[in-house]
């Protein structure tokens, strides 16, 4: 379960042990990839008909308002473009060379028309009417650019647990974030830490 935490940035993720969590990872193409990954991965797929990717799209970082129709086809395509985007988050978070092939994904769904916002005559944001999964494709395909090309492209970085690989972009000022969530991995790891250290030792 994901729920748009209201009063500050992320999304409210449910742990396998039933624990509710606040989870910012920083950027809009970092948040689709909590919908589920390639390979391993497959077993958090949560996009298993358009209107589950409406329901994300709400819970998103996105302003509210988007008016949106997705298909099954745009569904399937925003799919693969988070299955490349997965991968390349990885590879920065490790400084590994990023793969043409996950590349050759983005790029083509960046080529796209984005989701176009608009200003009211009250002075509010709100959206162009008319959008599109299509649209949407092309949205987080260009935040995913910026982000790999922008200048926190060096603090793309991997859940520091054992056990969790939940990807973010450490904005902090100090650039020292290591879990996805103190109040989730970060107290589960130093309780870890702290068990360790008051083990017996064996001579």
């Amino acid at each position: 379960m994901n729920e748009r935490a209201t009063e500050t940035p992320g999304l409210r993720l449910t742990s396998y042990g039933g624990k509710v969590f606040r989870f910012d990872p920083g950027a809009l193409c970092l948040e689709l990839l909590t919908t589920g990954g390639p390979g391993e991965f497959a077993r958090y797929e949560v996009l298993h008909e358009p209107a589950d990717l409406v329901a994300w799209i709400a819970r998103s970082r996105l302003p509210d308002g988007l008016d949106i129709t997705v298909t099954e086809d745009e569904l399937e395509r925003v799919r693969t473009l988070r299955d490349a985007v997965f991968p390349l988050a990885a590879d920065r978070a490790h400084g590994r060379p990023l793969q043409a092939a996950d590349l050759d994904v983005v790029n083509a769904a960046a080529a796209g028309p984005p989701l176009v916002p608009r200003i009211e005559p009250d002075g509010t944001r709100a959206w162009a009417p008319g959008a599109t999964g299509a649209h949407l494709l092309s949205t987080v395909a260009r935040d995913a650019i910026d982000l790999f090309t922008g200048p926190y492209a060096h603090r793309v970085r991997e859940c520091g647990a054992h056990n969790c690989y939940l990807l973010f972009v450490d904005t902090s000022r100090p650039g020292r974030r290591r879990w996805c969530a103190m109040e989730h991995c970060g107290n589960r790891e130093k309780a870890r830490a702290h068990r360790s250290r008051q083990a017996p030792r064996t001579p």
